[in-house]
């Protein structure tokens, strides 16, 4: 197992649910963080570069991405956590929200990759952790537009994987079912809902990070995909 004491990282949408529950598991192993979120919360982590930050302006993120590393003199992990989601039959969803799900989960995906990758290269042990879903690995219904968004983090992912490995950066998706948080609430989640008690936890799938980046360097892995035992298997 791979230390991480001393490693810098970058996360989008740290401020709340799993942005936050990975920077508070990150801490906890000795990592210095470099927290992007609209509010610009420091989650009350000591030392944390915390900036607002929204991941549809390119400036931004590459102002954190800088911040982060001029902070710390190095930058060795980015996770890709901002995303927002709406879910309903297709022809009902206004399409402000289908252009916000383009542009926070692809767009968003895209610039903070350029913003941190500069930095990225230059580490001789790096990581770049995607936070995409299980709706990135199969389409679902009700979610045909929240799929498109993260079927393109998955495959963004996948070919960066085949890019950068050769250049010591390894490039992991996350991909996990229901999770409770806040996410989606209004648009097609409500806090009543029964599956939300079954759903998995935030720091579920922090814990699933870390397992991503403590493994030995000499192996990588390119996805994990996890859902609560409540939910339904489609294969």
């Amino acid at each position: 197992m791979e230390r991480l004491d001393g490693k810098v990282a970058m996360i989008t949408g740290a401020s709340r649910g799993i942005g936050a529950a990975v920077a508070h598991a990150l801490a906890a192993a000795g990592v210095r963080l470099g927290l992007g979120s609209r509010s610009g919360d420091d989650l009350g982590l000591a030392d944390a570069v915390a900036l607002p930050c929204d991941v549809r302006d390119p400036a931004a993120l590459e102002r954190l991405a800088s911040a982060t590393a001029e902070r710390f003199g190095r930058l060795d992990i980015l996770v890709v956590n901002a995303g927002v989601g709406a879910y309903g039959p297709f022809l009902e969803l206004p399409l402000e929200q289908l252009d916000e799900m383009i542009d926070v989960n692809v767009k968003g995906a895209l610039y903070s990759v350029r913003a941190a990758l500069p930095h990225l290269l230059r580490s001789d042990a790096a990581d770049i952790v995607t936070i995409a879903s299980e709706a990135g690995r199969r389409g679902l219904p009700l979610e045909a537009a929240y799929c498109a968004s993260k079927f393109a983090q998955v495959g963004l992912t996948r070919a960066l994987d085949h890019e950068l490995r050769e250049q010591g950066v390894r490039c992991t998706n996350v991909c996990p079912g229901g999770v409770a948080t806040d996410f989606a609430m209004g648009r097609g989640r409500t806090p009543e809902m029964p599956a939300l008690q079954g759903m998995m936890r935030p720091q579920d799938i922090a814990e699933t990070v870390l397992f991503v980046l403590t493994r030995p360097r000499h192996h990588r892995i390119l996805e994990v995909a996890l859902r609560p035992v409540t939910e339904t298997s489609w294969g």
